[in-house]
């Protein structure tokens, strides 16, 4: 019996295949989020009257962390949809650098665990350094 966490039960390709229906899979499911926002979004604010462009008006910087963007997704608030297609579209070369991670360490390939660490952890910080808490 194979045992589940071992270089012969996942072979190369399974994990190449792996990884690429992961991307295809994450920008095809953020595009449908951002379809169905975009459509609630006309729906609901089709038929208002446009602005007055001739002078610049402020809005409150909403959806700007996850619990806001959840919570309106759950409450059907377009915007926030919006912002839930976003976030799953960037959280898609994320999960394939954490997944290529996983591939190298079952390959127990030292270097590419190296050096995917090292990329993981730069765009980790990249994204939660600036965060005000």
């Amino acid at each position: 019996m194979k045992k589940l966490i071992s270089k012969h039960f996942f072979a190369d390709k399974d994990i190449e295949q792996f990884i690429g229906l992961q991307l295809r899979y994450g920008v095809i499911i953020s595009s449908l989020i951002v379809l169905i926002g975009g459509l609630i979004y006309l729906s609901q604010s089709g038929q208002l009257q446009l602005p007055p462009y001739h002078q610049f008006t402020g809005t409150r910087a909403g959806y700007t962390n996850f619990g806001e963007i959840l919570t309106g997704a759950i409450g059907m608030r377009a915007k926030a949809i919006i912002q839930l297609g976003v976030l799953v579209l960037i959280a898609t070369p994320i999960l394939r650098i954490a997944f290529s991670l996983i591939g190298f360490v079952l390959e127990k390939d030292k270097m590419y665990i190296l050096i995917t660490t090292i990329v993981l952890t730069v765009m980790m910080v990249s994204i939660f350094g600036g965060l005000k808490v």
